[in-house]
């Protein structure tokens, strides 16, 4: 069995490392990573400069370094780099955690994304802490769901997995649920600068805002990881909204 495994902190990221430790036990594992940080590059490719990819001595010799995004290292590594295909692909352990519209961003869960868009099953890891996070129980569970998916010839090769961990001790994990995308919005805020030439440039910040209803049972990602609860949303790439389809064709009628 063979396991693809990329990010998007980077080939020298420990939560690429943790996971690699962990995934090593049940499979042959390649890696195609960034060669540095493309965290919220979305599910951008590189098409202006020529992509290059080196082999690494890091996890033990089985490992690329490539100057592109996350998108681009599984492109790459499927249709270029590796000698046989994968049986999964794997993206993280992302730090920070990656829910609701956070999936439109994350260049984590756009590396997963290329795989099914690929053909392949896909994973896309990470836990909840940015500062400080313990990545061990995240790849400990990343691996025995791993193992689950491989053994059963992978669950719908046109749905990847977005799994976001609590960045918790162990013995607080509430348990597993599976969610749906839940609503976490930005209140973006620009902080306005000058430099030393006097031109000014802006640099991002903004403030999340997590909504989560309270008068019944929510069932999204965001509530799962309020209760210190696993979060697994099964995500499809195919964003038409069907119900919409019905309500346009009414707009039209009276149109040649």
């Amino acid at each position: 069995m063979r396991i693809l495994l990329t990010n998007d902190d980077s080939i020298q990221a420990k939560g690429l490392a943790v996971l690699w430790s962990q995934l090593k036990e049940i499979a042959e594992v390649m890696i195609v990573a960034p060669d540095r940080e493309r965290s919220a590059t979305g599910h951008g490719i590189t098409m202006d400069i020529p992509l290059r990819a080196e082999k690494t001595s890091l996890f033990d010799g089985k490992a690329w370094v490539v100057n592109g995004t996350p998108a681009d290292c599984v492109k790459l590594a499927v249709n270029c780099l590796l000698d046989e295909k994968p049986d999964l692909i794997v993206a993280g352990i992302n730090r920070g955690s990656n829910l609701g519209v956070d999936i439109f961003y994350s260049g984590t869960v756009s590396g997963a994304l290329e795989g099914i868009i690929l053909g392949f099953p896909a994973m896309a890891v990470s836990v909840t802490e940015y500062m400080n996070p313990d990545y061990r129980y995240a790849a400990s569970f990343t691996k025995k769901l791993a193992l689950k998916v491989l053994r059963t010839g992978g669950i719908c090769k046109d749905t990847l997995l977005n799994i976001n961990v609590p960045s918790v001790a162990p013995d607080q994990i509430q348990g597993v649920e599976i969610t749906r995308l839940g609503s976490r919005k930005y209140i973006n805020s620009f902080d306005a600068r000058v430099d030393p030439r006097g031109k000014a440039y802006y640099w991002l910040g903004g403030e999340v805002v997590d909504h989560v209803d309270e008068s019944s049972a929510d069932d999204t990602d965001v509530a799962s990881i309020r209760d210190n609860k696993v979060s697994v949303t099964p995500i499809q790439v195919d964003l038409t909204n069907y119900r919409a389809m019905e309500t346009l064709k009414d707009f039209f009628d009276d149109l040649p």
